[in-house]
């Protein structure tokens, strides 16, 4: 079997999706605790509060980063494939250099734009030093950023790994000592803490594996300038993603309260985030891979096809379980205060199943350099999610923000297909279709008990249906990687 046929054949695929979704689940589990102790320490509106911040720097750095932690990937694979080392130290040190630039620049914007990204955030109170005090998170995240890319792009994933399991177990000795006795005093210095450990630990390793060299000089600086342009599709990305996000939230707290955005903040990351951490390969193994394939035609439509049949299948027995478990996942995890949530939670689970098929589809663009297909996909996604959450919220409350969420996947999804097929040649194959049609109706079986009262049919109900849709994928998988030899040889072992 060639090279090529082993790393896209499925027994690849669920090997790294399990392992770096196993990885994720440990950073998840460790989160879950850290946040059931904050939301108890600061209840629904410091929650809140804690939302608006991180959402307002995160669209800070993603507009001031010049897209270097995705470009500088590629960058580095490049000079890493080629095993040209020369190449590779030039590399690092052009890409430290910039991410040194975009650490100033983040810092220096978040200062002079901290006046109006008060106004813009809050409607009460004055918050500008809040933002002044939170610049130098913006230029911690941006030289973190950058190491990150260097990690990736020399294929270091055992010492990323190990990042995200420490810096998580790490936050959680931080965050639950500093509002117990402070309280939502502690936001803004836990926030920098947060995200000097994550620095801290991120530079250990990369600068053990490559000791820290930076040069500013002009010509060599020129060098970057073609990575950088690069970027900026992926900077006017972050932005429009972060820009939606940040609309939605500051919508939220304006029309609702505090409260309201810390409930949605609590929904969606428990759904979107915990529900999808299957996906948390995509970026590691399957896009190398997918932008491996030349040209297009049935290897590239095997590649994404496949990745999606296995995300599909993993997937979908969880989200049915998480589904019907949410009643009581969502006071265990939270507090009872956040219960009037779950019906959001509930119907945004199905926005998962979408997610599934088309996140596979919508890297298509990025590994054939298309950034402008990208782009045009990224912004109709942002401007129908942010347009729908509106409408949806007015009519429906916290409950329409998940059909929002649900319906604008369900489009995204639609748009991606078509786009895609007319611009790469890319259709779904027959089993991708085989298989949705299997899987997404039982997910909607299971919502639909969700209208009837938590006694004895609701839970039998539940669990026969995540029994079902279990046995369907790993029948399935078994059939096409030998599932069950592979876990008796390391059973033996």
């Amino acid at each position: 079997m060639h090279k090529e046929e082993r790393r896209n054949n499925y027994s690849h695929i669920l090997k790294y999706t399990g392992l770096f979704g196993g990885v994720q689940g440990i950073s998840i589990l460790v989160g879950i605790i850290r946040n059931k102790i904050v939301a108890w320490l600061l209840g629904p509106e410091g929650m809140g509060l804690i939302s608006l911040f991180n959402s307002t720097i995160k669209l800070v750095s993603d507009s001031t980063n010049l897209g270097l932690s995705m470009s500088a990937v590629r960058e580095i694979s490049d000079a890493y494939e080629k095993d040209d080392k020369e190449k590779l130290q030039h590399a690092i040190k052009l890409i430290r250099s910039w991410s040194c630039l975009t650490a100033l620049l983040g810092m220096f914007v978040c200062i002079v734009m901290s006046h109006w990204l008060d106004k813009w955030t809050f409607t009460w109170g004055d918050h500008t030093l809040h933002f002044i005090l939170l610049s130098p998170v913006v230029a911690l995240m941006a030289l973190t950023g950058g190491e990150t890319a260097i990690l990736k792009g020399t294929r270091r994933l055992k010492q990323l790994a190990i990042i995200s399991v420490y810096n998580v177990v790490l936050s959680l000795f931080v965050v639950v000592p500093l509002y117990y006795i402070w309280g939502e005093s502690a936001i803004v210095p836990t926030l920098f803490l947060l995200a000097l450990i994550q620095m801290i630990l991120t530079i250990g390793f990369s600068y053990r594996l490559y000791p820290l060299k930076i040069s500013f000089n002009r010509s060599q600086m020129s060098e970057g300038i073609g990575m950088v342009q690069l970027g900026i599709s992926f900077v006017i990305a972050g932005i429009l993603g972060s820009g939606a996000d940040f609309v939605i939230r500051s919508f939220l707290n304006n029309v609702g309260s505090l409260d309201t955005v810390g409930l949605y903040n609590a929904g969606y990351v428990m759904t979107v985030i915990y529900a999808g951490m299957v996906f948390s390969a995509m970026e590691t193994d399957y896009f190398p891979r997918l932008s491996g394939v030349n040209g297009t035609g049935y290897l590239l439509n095997d590649t994404i096809n496949k990745q999606i049949e296995v995300s599909l299948l993993l997937i979908s027995p969880m989200l049915v379980a998480f589904l019907i478990g949410l009643p009581i996942l969502l006071p265990l995890l939270y507090t009872g205060k956040f219960m009037p949530v779950l019906g959001m939670m509930q119907i945004t689970v199905l926005a998962m199943y979408m997610r599934a098929i088309k996140l596979p589809i919508s890297y298509l663009p990025l590994a054939k350099g298309d950034s402008l297909s990208y782009l045009l996909m990224e912004s109709i996604y942002d401007i129908v999610v942010v347009a729908l959450v509106m409408v949806c919220y007015h009519y429906w409350g916290l409950t329409g923000t998940g059909l929002a969420l649900t319906t604008a996947s369900v489009i995204d999804f639609i748009i991606l297909v078509v786009y895609m097929r007319f611009k790469y040649g890319y259709i779904l194959s027959t089993q991708v279709m085989k298989y949705a049609i299997i899987q997404i109706p039982i997910g909607l079986l299971a919502y639909s008990l969700t209208f009837i009262d938590r006694d004895w049919k609701y839970w039998i109900g539940g669990v026969l249906l995540t029994i079902i849709s279990a046995i369907i994928s790993l029948n399935i998988l078994h059939a096409k990687t030998h599932l069950w030899n592979s876990l008796k040889k390391k059973a033996r072992k």
